[in-house]
């Protein structure tokens, strides 16, 4: 049987849509620590983390308020998934959802992956998923994207040999950019796609919004070379 979450037991509190601006800089770039940032970790106990002990097999990168990362969890009973996401209200009301539906393999961690996944072992995560970031559309403001060569390199080593890194955003200049960066790593094959090719039936928040209201977005598969 199909378990369906209702989400109007878990009042979603006011999160702000930008976190500290420091939390989108790696912690070792900060000169200092006199201010509220996420753990860094270097290892994780993933018997802390899933009820099976075992690592993930799926990552969402920027999970935001989590409903695409829950409900990859209940669609996939079988695999663990974990979500990274800067903003802690967010994380603490994906980790009350989780705890009330007492869901076994999903989990979100306070986290600014711009610090790497040093605590994942290389070439065991069958997806990532990477979608509508922050678009950060002013240029001084570029270097606060996640998305780079760095970023690239760590979920290019995560990957199993067949992984599959799925991008989604609905601003076209994002996705200019993303393609600049995924070109001048050589590490991916990318290729847009449409509804009927990309295997995902689980949507996000922003995916539907962009179907009720007609705005159009840009959806890529890279795979590994």
């Amino acid at each position: 049987m199909t378990k369906y979450i209702n989400y109007t037991k878990y009042p979603v509190p006011r999160i702000r849509h930008h976190a500290n601006p420091v939390l989108y800089f790696p912690l070792k770039q900060h000169k200092g620590n006199n201010f509220y940032y996420p753990p860094v970790f270097d290892e994780i106990r993933w018997a802390e983390v899933f009820a099976d002990g075992r690592p993930p097999d799926m990552l969402d990168i920027g999970c935001g308020l989590g409903r695409f990362l829950l409900e990859m969890s209940v669609a996939n009973s079988d695999k663990n998934i974990l979500g990274f996401e800067v903003r802690q209200s967010a994380v603490e009301w994906i980790q009350g959802v989780v705890e009330g539906e007492k869901l076994q393999n999903v989990q979100a961690l306070w986290y600014s992956a711009v610090n790497g996944m040093h605590f994942i072992r290389s070439e065991t995560i069958e997806k990532v998923f990477y979608f509508f970031p922050d678009p950060w559309v002013k240029k001084r403001h570029y270097k606060r994207r996640a998305f780079s060569a760095d970023m690239l390199s760590e979920v290019h080593r995560v990957l199993k040999p067949d992984g599959i890194f799925y991008l989604m955003t609905d601003v076209p200049e994002v996705d200019e950019f993303q393609q600049e960066v995924l070109k001048s790593s050589g590490l991916f094959e990318f290729s847009y796609v449409d509804d009927d090719n990309w295997g995902l039936n689980t949507k996000t928040n922003q995916e539907e919004f962009c179907f009720d209201k007609k705005i159009p977005f840009i959806r890529m598969i890279c795979r590994k070379k």
